[in-house]
């Protein structure tokens, strides 16, 4: 199977942050719940990159909205 990794980080990055439950079930279980939301069962390793990936770009977005919230302080 091949895809492109930054577009499928993009896309899951949007279903987890659009639903509340789905962001917890990644926080409490990265793999699992990336295997979910592909519907691929596939070996931890393979998806290991995808999941750190995904990890990044919510930290990158909560960390903008705390930038932001600062912002408004000044």
């Amino acid at each position: 199977m091949s895809f492109d990794v930054k577009a499928k980080v993009e896309e899951l990055v949007g279903k987890i942050q659009k639903d509340p439950a789905t962001l917890k079930s990644f926080q409490d279980d990265p793999i699992k719940t990336v295997e979910k939301l592909t519907g691929v069962d596939l070996p931890d390793e393979q998806l290991k990159p995808l999941v750190a990936g995904i990890k990044a770009k919510l930290a990158a977005a909560d960390l903008g909205g705390k930038l932001d919230g600062l912002k408004n302080l000044f």
